[in-house]
């Protein structure tokens, strides 16, 4: 099987190296065993839910 390019941008190997300089925050800590959280940003409100194919959508 060849892979495509989505599957080389999600390659360990193929990731940028981090900057250790920024804050990583894990999302489990940020959601607490919830699926949903609101986030405040710049006087907006913002919804962060987790898929049932475990990824992050974020929408205002």
């Amino acid at each position: 099987m060849i892979p495509n390019d989505t599957d080389s941008e999600r390659s360990p190997q193929a990731a940028a190296p981090v900057d250790r300089t920024q804050r990583i925050v894990e999302s489990r800590d940020l959601f607490r065993g919830q699926s949903e959280i609101l986030i405040s940003h710049d006087g907006a409100i913002y919804r962060m839910k987790i898929t049932r194919q475990g990824k992050l959508i974020l929408n205002k």
